[in-house]
């Protein structure tokens, strides 16, 4: 047992014994013990090498859902893995359990990605069926004119199928580049580069800022950190799963 772990009701429910209620009923009725010792204390925290038993029955304890937001710098790859040697987003991160990149960014982009071990949660937020948005800030080179914007916001053809509408917005200029304010839905390959340059612009820069309810915030370059109970409520709720209790 440990002052840092989780609840051992939250823990039982976890594992699909029964809802939380009764696992505590059960807690206090003295059914329980972790590590063969009997609990009855509403409350207790138990870590992950803890042996829980109800009935003196093992307990086979369910992975916890772990969902990880990082801000990928230019050159890390999408992928547990890369052929190439590159540099990897699960590199960034450090996780109780194995956790895979939701969806990707190109190489040469940056900004926010999530890392989850939560499979459900994963295809809801790639499937363009639950239209979560994706908010970008994109430096581009250029003539930015107001026809531009809105071919790019009406939608563009790419691959024989036009772009679903999407919003493209003059942020701000600095020199001969101009920064746009991008949100959209979908998730084609290279996407945003390729409507740009379909108008006769070239993307200096892409970053994420947000997807959904998650927002990158002030989280620095190659730096990662859990979702936040409320962050990952929202984000499920978003999607239309049920929230973990």
């Amino acid at each position: 047992m440990t002052d840092e772990g989780e609840r051992l009701q939250k823990v039982l429910a976890h594992a699909g014994l029964c809802a939380r209620r009764e696992c505590e009923d059960w807690i206090v009725a003295g059914r329980v013990a972790v590590n063969g010792q009997v609990v009855t204390k509403l409350g207790t925290r138990v870590g992950l090498d803890d042996a829980i038993a109800v009935d003196s029955r093992p307990v086979e304890r369910a992975a916890p859902i772990v969902v990880i937001a990082v801000n990928k710098p230019v050159g890390y790859v999408s992928t547990v893995r890369d052929p190439q040697g590159r540099p990897t987003v699960v590199d960034l991160v450090s996780a109780p359990v194995r956790v895979y990149p939701v969806g990707r960014l190109d190489a040469d982009s940056e900004g926010l990605l999530l890392l989850t071990n939560d499979g459900e949660l994963t295809h809801r937020l790639t499937h363009p069926r639950y239209e979560q948005d994706k908010e970008y800030r994109v430096l581009v080179v250029g003539e930015v004119t107001p026809a531009k914007l809105r071919r790019l916001s009406e939608g563009i053809e790419l691959d024989g199928k036009r772009t679903a509408p999407a919003r493209f917005v003059v942020e701000g200029h600095a020199d001969d580049q101009t920064w746009l304010r991008v949100t959209l839905r979908e998730g084609r390959k290279r996407q945003i580069r390729r409507m740009c340059h379909s108008v006769g612009l070239a993307v200096q820069r892409l970053i994420r800022l947000r997807i959904g309810p998650i927002k990158l915030g002030r989280l620095a370059s190659g730096k990662s950190r859990p979702l936040r109970p409320d962050e990952l409520r929202h984000l499920r709720e978003a999607v239309g799963l049920s929230v973990v209790v």
